[in-house]
């Protein structure tokens, strides 16, 4: 949040110019959205950062669920009809749990992804303070 700023302490409002209180809001309005933009990009920065670990999630399942479709349908597959199971039946039932556990990895990336929020809270926050500080003052 910006800091409010104090009038200069040789000169007191009343004995300033209207030209002299214009500059001094338009230095102040700019320092403050100098700060406002500063804080911004630190905020979503650090969300950018959050968002880039849960689409880690979502990369690591669309990877496990394709080296579990390799691996382990031929491997399980194999054994299960060498077990008896016709090749069809056991297809699926390694087909099933597999795409389970990469539905699983998905559903955890995409949850963490809804439940992240991207909206710069801080930065709202702040600005509706500085809102309310120069409604004070004026």
């Amino acid at each position: 949040m910006a800091r409010p700023m104090n009038p200069p302490s040789d000169r007191t409002t009343g004995d300033r110019s209207l030209g002299e209180l214009f500059a001094d809001l338009s230095r102040e309005t700019g320092d403050l959205v100098r700060e406002e933009v500063a804080l911004a990009k630190t905020e979503l920065s650090h969300k950018a950062g959050a968002v880039g670990k849960d689409v880690g999630f979502l990369a690591a399942g669309g990877a496990v669920v394709y080296a579990g479709f390799l691996a382990l349908m031929a491997a399980v597959i194999i054994g299960l009809a060498q077990l008896g199971v016709t090749w069809w039946v056991s297809a699926l039932i390694v087909g099933v749990v597999v795409a389970a556990v990469g539905a699983f990895l998905v559903w955890k990336g995409l949850n963490n992804l809804k439940h992240g929020g991207l909206t710069p809270t801080a930065t709202i926050d702040s600005l509706k303070d500085d809102a309310a500080w120069t409604k004070q003052q004026i």
